[in-house]
């Protein structure tokens, strides 16, 4: 229903327009391209179909993965925030440039003529489409108006951006043809978010908890989680949603089942105390070494919490999966959000994953002791934990074992790391293997870089959090004061699960001894798991470009007063 929601709000968002030249060059161009739209909003029963055909009217996008700034750092409420706060303004006439009409604009539909539309400019965007982050999702943009895709994905109204689709620009769209696209009904139910949160994007909604905020706790309160969102939040109804299960045996038939909250509840309950950390934790510091595309997270992206729910592999072996042949199968996970192409969002992971009882992979309902809130799955998400949380697919609606990993853009162009000599030209994603496990880090919360730090008998007091991924455990953490000369052990806090089954984050503290006549220092911090792995000293060895796998130790900057 979440589907028909946004489809209907595209169609108003038309028919609000005074013109209906452009609206019918949009309908021509859908029904060329696929059978009648509106028909296939009443057959809700077919969703899948459904999907794609409204994917050329709602995602209509140029430039998805462009590079993200970050546009907040107050704390306001989301209606308070505001994306398009830059001196850079994409789409205002120009009269130096020819005017056209958009049925000329739809006519360059293809890669060897590819124009899009933004507010009055007429863009071509042909030379660009090599190079574009998102791979093939940008032909759904061909010959139409960027504008709704980007009132769904506010990250791409930035600066950047902005200069960036300007070179591109070719004309103006004539007055006849503009089109009404208010993006507002998309976003009137969005969750209450708590006004501690550093707000990176507003639409859709990306937030970090604040450094000193995020030690105060072992398990983060859930208002304070961090929030990573793709699309508008799903509104769902536990007492109605279903998860289904799809298996394909190859040669045998497909079965499928199906599972309300309820039926999942019959199944053994368990808790995993886990850290969800994005992939692209950190980005922000390998961004100094040279751009990267992505949102400009700092050490926020990261929080601990106690989850419960009933284990994804009781379920498996409940459908008939056999438990003794993983070869070359996955485990395909599919939300409820939309993801940029109008297909669920979705990603996998490979089927030993899923199926080994150390990797404690959860359908969980329960997040510290409550029910899932709206921003973190409600009311059923999958965590797999140690992995990057992109796989831990929020509002979970289907699972399906597949010999295929899952085919989304989120999946195959995405959260895939590469050398620091690969570029946007010379990048295969398709060789380049899925990250399922993330790398040591640690991070310096308090104090932060730049503060002023009181000397109490000559030391100063600092903390930190540090994590690792595929179930290893923190072993130690040091912090150096004279970069890196002399190290200093410092003390953990950690959950009591041994290594391999150790899926939480580890809290630390330290108190080093500062030269009597520094009046400041750089404090560096690295992190050894129980693998015996550490962080790399510089970004410069390990950057990507999508900035993910950010781990290189952790330097800050502060000033001591006496």
């Amino acid at each position: 229903m979440a589907n028909v929601y946004l489809a209907n709000t595209l169609l108003r968002s038309v028919k609000r327009s005074n013109y209906i030249n452009f609206a019918g060059i949009v309908s021509r161009n859908l029904c060329n391209k696929h059978s009648d739209l509106q028909k296939l909003i009443v057959e809700e029963q077919n969703q899948w179909k459904y999907r794609k055909h409204l994917a050329f009217a709602l995602f209509s996008s140029v430039l998805i993965g462009s590079a993200v700034t970050e546009q907040f750092n107050n704390k306001k409420k989301l209606n308070n925030h505001e994306n398009e706060q830059t001196d850079v303004v994409a789409g205002e006439k120009r009269p130096d440039l020819p005017v056209y009409r958009a049925e000329e604009v739809s006519k360059h539909d293809n890669k060897k003529s590819f124009w899009v539309t933004y507010r009055h400019g007429v863009y071509d965007v042909t030379k660009f489409l090599p190079s574009h982050p998102g791979g093939d999702q940008i032909l759904n943009a061909a010959g139409l108006s960027i504008e709704p895709f980007w009132n769904v994905y506010g990250m791409h109204k930035t600066r950047e951006i902005y200069q960036l689709l300007e070179q591109y620009r070719i004309g103006n769209l004539h007055d006849d043809d503009i089109v009404d696209h208010t993006d507002e009904e998309l976003w009137v139910r969005e969750p209450y978010r708590d006004e501690r949160l550093i707000v990176k994007t507003a639409r859709p909604f990306n937030a970090e908890i604040p450094p000193k905020l995020q030690i105060e706790h072992f398990d983060t309160p859930n208002e304070l989680f961090y929030v990573r969102q793709h699309m508008p939040v799903p509104q769902l109804d536990a007492s109605k949603h279903r998860l289904r299960v799809v298996v394909r045996g190859g040669t045998s038939r497909t079965k499928t089942f199906e599972f309300s909250l309820r039926d999942l509840h019959r199944f053994p309950t368990t808790s995993l105390r886990a850290a969800l950390m994005c992939a692209g934790n950190r980005r922000s510091e390998m961004d100094k070494v040279k751009p990267v595309k992505g949102i400009s997270w700092a050490g926020g992206a990261i929080s601990n919490a106690l989850w419960t729910g009933v284990a994804l592999r009781d379920v498996l072996l409940h459908c008939g999966v056999d438990d003794r042949n993983h070869d070359g199968k996955h485990v395909v996970f599919t939300g409820s959000d939309i993801d940029a192409t109008g297909v669920n969002f979705s990603t996998s992971i490979p089927l030993h994953m899923a199926m080994d009882p150390r990797s404690r992979v959860l359908l969980a309902t329960h997040m510290n002791g409550q029910p899932l809130p709206p921003d973190h799955g409600y009311p059923l998400r999958v965590v797999v934990p140690g992995a990057p949380a992109v796989r831990s697919v929020k509002w979970l609606e289907s699972i399906t074992i597949s010999e295929d990993e899952s085919q989304s853009h989120w999946h195959q162009k995405d959260y895939r790391s590469f050398n620091p000599s690969k570029t946007w030209e010379t990048a295969d994603f398709s060789s380049a293997p899925p990250v399922y496990s993330l790398p040591v880090t640690s991070v310096v919360c308090d104090p932060q870089d730049g503060d002023t730090v009181a000397v109490k008998d000559g030391c100063i007091e600092v903390r930190g959090y540090a994590y690792s991924g595929g179930g290893a455990k923190i072993l130690r953490v040091d912090v150096s004061i004279n970069g890196g000369s002399q190290w200093t052990e410092a003390q953990l806090t950690s959950d009591s699960a041994a290594p391999r089954d150790h899926y939480a984050w580890t809290l630390w503290s330290a108190r080093l001894l500062v030269p009597q006549n520094a009046k400041q220092v750089e404090i560096r911090v690295k992190a050894t798991d129980s693998n015996f792995n550490t962080q790399p000293e510089k970004f410069e060895d390990i950057w990507n470009i999508r900035g993910i796998l950010s781990n290189a130790y952790h330097k800050i900057n502060v000033k001591l007063k006496r």
